[in-house]
């Protein structure tokens, strides 16, 4: 995996991040600038993160001869354990200690649906929210993995209009039938194809290596996503966030080989997974113990972290390494492969 989009992807992680603590911590209301952009543009962290997830699968599957069936088994294993085990810590706190989470409620039939990345309605009344509520966008990865698993029996050039009839199909038409949630019925589902794109202009050379030009780029999305209204969101968020992802692949040169940026970039996801329940334990502390927030957002930073380091070494890469030996019928001699080049 390229070390750039690695740095690029933690970064979008510990957005979303410092978003939900100021929803947990300040319920959306700003004390200074920095927090209201975090209020306000810190959820673009999640269109980063759709498009750097349409590179990598476009890029892990490029040149193999991948079955459907077994393209999707493997995005299950990697996806799957370490959500299961957060929605199901989520699920226990809300029925054990449920001032740590006074607004959430448990509905088992809600619950089993979300394990199985079907939108439904939250029981809390807020939405279409599964358990775990950050998993709404595993819904969309979801999608975007069966589609893709489709496109795997086309030539590779095809990849990207078969990928896009048919998301607009499912989203677009099928959706206007009823034959599929309404959910689905958002534009940022096409966010995927912007990666799937870059992909392609990647392997073909045409994203040069440079540094004031990427860097220019940069400066650019970064304002437009400052400036501009997150609708239509395709174009306001999804559009600069690609440019990010272009610019951070023209820098690489300057990435490459730096441990600290790709283990940050392995640790995305469990650190989007996990980061609600300790902002939302520190919340409790805070309030109940009058810790001033930003103390108390320090510990749950580092919390976060660390937490975020033992599941990915424990959690997503073992079990990522065992169900796919199992289903490979290996046997488990060598050393785990790093995750990074299979990462959601």
């Amino acid at each position: 995996m390229l070390i750039s989009v690695q740095a690029l992807r933690a970064i979008a992680a510990w957005a979303v991040v410092c978003h939900h603590f100021m929803q947990i911590f300040f319920d959306f209301h700003a004390r200074g600038p920095v927090g209201q952009m975090f209020i306000d543009k810190g959820a673009v962290g999640v269109d980063i993160f759709f498009v750097i997830s349409g590179l990598v699968i476009f890029l892990s599957t490029e040149g193999k001869s991948l079955p459907p069936a077994r393209f999707l088994l493997y995005r299950l294993f990697r996806i799957v354990p370490a959500y299961w085990l957060y929605t199901v810590l989520m699920a226990l706190v809300v029925v054990f200690a449920r001032p740590v989470l006074p607004d959430q409620s448990v509905d088992w039939s809600h619950f089993l649906l979300s394990l199985l990345f079907i939108p439904t309605e939250n029981p809390g009344g807020y939405g279409i929210y599964p358990t775990l509520n950050v998993g709404w966008t595993l819904n969309y990865e979801m999608l975007f993995y069966l589609l893709f698993g489709w496109a795997l029996l086309f030539r590779l050039h095809f990849r990207l209009l078969i990928v896009a009839a048919l998301l607009f199909a499912v989203c677009q038409a099928w959706t206007g039938y009823g034959w599929v949630s309404e959910f689905y019925r958002s534009d940022i589902v096409y966010e995927f194809l912007l990666g799937i794109a870059i992909g392609m202009l990647y392997r073909r050379g045409w994203i040069k290596p440079g540094l004031w030009l990427p860097l220019l780029g940069i400066g650019g999305a970064l304002l437009a996503i400052y400036h501009w209204a997150p609708q239509p969101r395709f174009l306001t968020w999804g559009l600069p966030s690609a440019v990010l992802v272009m610019a951070c692949i023209a820098l690489e040169r300057h990435f490459e080989n730096n441990r600290v940026f790709e283990l940050l970039g392995n640790c995305s996801y469990s650190v989007y997974l996990m980061h609600v329940l300790v902002l939302s334990a520190g919340g409790f502390v805070a309030q109940r113990y009058g810790v001033n927030p930003y103390v108390m957002f320090v510990v749950c930073a580092a919390t976060i972290g660390l937490g975020s380091w033992a599941s990915y070494e424990w959690v997503e890469k073992r079990s990522y390494r065992w169900l796919k030996a199992w289903i490979d019928g290996e046997t488990l001699t060598e050393p785990a492969p790093a995750l990074s080049r299979q990462k959601y």
